[in-house]
């Protein structure tokens, strides 16, 4: 290793443990963030390798981060881009490409997706032209049904694309094997999923596609960023040209006759001999993440079974200790699932003695920090009201999410204190109502 280099690493180290001296949790005083990044001195010194080398594009540290990560998930091909967000923008414009030729989705094709999530997953929807069909979902599981989904489909119906709620798989077995009896897509948003199993398999392997966010809140982070994942070959080099500018090349940056034939394509009506790394065969972005993210998920990516341990412990050290408050909801994992959870759902009962207001004002006020459960329920939204969509059923436990729910959090910073302290919180307030 370069001098220079090895001594800006070892100072890099100090650095980060120096600014990592924490004080002992005080109570009302020290701040339990619902959902935050945990990163060490490992992760620092990533990101200051990779900018000591200028790798400022996508390139090695990409590159391995997609094939480890994939190989992580059990699935063929992964592809990193810049947001979980776009993530699910190319997973579900995939299935409009034209290479999909009679089974591409078109303009007015149905999307079966939930009233009670996050925008992203139904934004892609809207964006290409297709209409969501909004079903409810189950309080204490936060996830819809297969009945419900069943009950959805219709003529129009193409595909599904539906979020694990709070890391808590939906019933994701039986959604997909709808889905291949009626010749539907399906899109897995695992965003806030991974790690979760559902019949001891991985969430996000049991769909066509798969998307997964990088945002610091999430189990892994990048800063920013997200993938798009699937073991269909011809959908992942769908998802690539997408992400790369809708260009027909694969290759790499820095590669310029992967092929072999670089001058001998004719597409289009383009000329023969065209260049080909200058035929665009889908009208596509520029969504790829950099090296420098990259090399922050790949120290991430190793302390992964560490992160999804904490936040099952978390988890249920919240489940037991706030067992049997009344006026509460608390939340269910989906039956055959064994959740990585993202948060923790409380629901205030619509009868209850008191709002769910005052109880999250309570908790503010003692430095616990809570986040609405997203969306409540999209239709109600300002951007959604006049978008052409179809409901199937009532949305009325959506609507008591957009009411009466909101969740604490469960990610690995959080310790058994702050835990218990969040406990002692809730059942003191509701005890002094009750």
């Amino acid at each position: 290793m370069d001098v220079h280099k090895g001594l800006i690493l070892d100072e890099t180290v100090k650095l980060h443990q120096d600014r990592q001296a924490n004080g002992p949790f005080v109570p009302g005083t020290t701040e339990i963030w619902p959902a935050g990044a945990v990163l060490d001195e490992r992760d620092r010194t990533a990101l200051v390798e990779a900018a000591l080398e200028m790798r400022i594009a996508a390139g090695p540290s990409s590159r391995k981060f997609e094939s480890r990560f994939a190989r992580a998930l059990g699935l063929r091909k992964a592809h990193l881009v810049n947001s979980g967000s776009s993530a699910n923008l190319l997973a579900l414009t995939a299935f409009t490409s034209p290479l999909l030729e009679d089974r591409r989705l078109r303009r007015g094709d149905e999307v079966i997706t939930v009233a009670a999530g996050f925008p992203t997953t139904v934004n892609p929807i809207i964006q290409n032209g297709l209409v969501p069909v909004f079903v409810d979902v189950e309080l204490a599981t936060y996830n819809t049904t297969a009945e419900r989904v069943a009950a959805a489909i219709g003529p129009k119906t193409r595909a599904i694309m539906i979020a694990h709620a709070l890391g808590n798989p939906f019933e994701v077995a039986e959604i997909a094997q709808l889905a291949e009896e009626h010749d539907l897509f399906l899109i897995e948003d695992n965003c806030d999923a991974v790690g979760s199993t559902y019949d001891g398999r991985a969430t996000g392997t049991f769909g066509d596609i798969t998307t997964v966010s990088f945002y610091p809140a999430h189990h892994l982070t990048m800063g920013e960023g997200g993938c798009v994942l699937t073991s269909n070959l011809a959908l992942a080099r769908i998802v690539e040209s997408l992400r790369d500018w809708g260009r027909d090349c694969w290759c790499e940056p820095g590669e310029t006759n992967k092929c072999l034939k670089r001058f001998q394509y004719q597409m289009g009506t383009l000329p023969e001999g065209y260049d080909h790394k200058y035929i665009f065969s889908h009208v596509g972005y520029n969504m790829k993440a950099t090296d420098i993210q990259a090399a922050l998920g790949l120290t991430q990516l190793d302390k992964l079974d560490d992160f999804c341990t904490a936040r099952r412990r978390n988890w249920r050290r919240l489940r037991d200790g706030l067992d049997g408050v009344p006026h509460l909801v608390l939340p269910e994992a989906t039956p055959r699932s064994d959740p990585s959870w993202f948060g923790f759902a409380l629901t205030v009962d619509p009868d209850a003695p008191f709002s769910r207001a005052a109880l999250v004002g309570f908790l503010e006020d003692r430095k616990i920090g809570t986040r609405r459960l997203f969306a409540g329920n999209l239709t109600r939204h300002p951007a959604y009201i006049g978008q052409e969509h179809r409901v199937v059923g009532e949305l009325t436990n959506s609507d008591i999410i957009a009411e009466q729910t909101f969740w604490v959090g469960v990610y690995p910073a959080l310790t058994d204190e702050m835990m218990d302290y969040v406990i002692s919180s809730v059942k003191e307030f509701v005890g002094g109502r009750a």
